[in-house]
């Protein structure tokens, strides 16, 4: 089983970046076919961008396309997500998720971490 820990948020304003980061433990993350969701107040938990276990295809909703970019970093067991442009409606909870599958749902979750836009 492994565990996840999300880091890297905060605020920032309209056109910034950040990058957010998920670090494993108990397994490696190249296990795992690694995912980041997003939550903003009052929706619903959406998809954000996901990656291969072996790091050679990822793919991106169509919001945040061509400003965001998941990446691995496995000597450090993490998961990047560098976020650019940012706009206020990229406002909401951060979460990186792991699935031990190469489709389907995921089966790990972490905490989360806030990434506030400002106008």
């Amino acid at each position: 089983q492994v565990q996840l820990v999300e880091s890297g948020g905060g605020l920032v304003q309209r056109g910034g970046s950040l990058r957010v980061s998920c670090v494993g433990s108990g397994r490696t993350l190249d296990s795992y076919r690694m995912g980041w969701f997003r939550q903003a107040p009052g929706k619903e938990r959406e998809f954000v961008a996901t990656i291969s276990m072996d790091g050679r295809s990822s793919a991106y909703a169509d919001s945040v396309k061509g400003r965001f970019t998941i990446a691995r970093e496995n000597a450090k067991n993490t998961v990047h997500l560098q976020m650019n442009g940012l706009e206020p409606e990229d406002t909401a909870i951060y979460y990186c998720a792991a699935s031990p599958y190469p489709i389907g749902s995921y089966n790990y979750w972490g905490r989360g971490t806030q990434v506030t836009v400002s106008p």
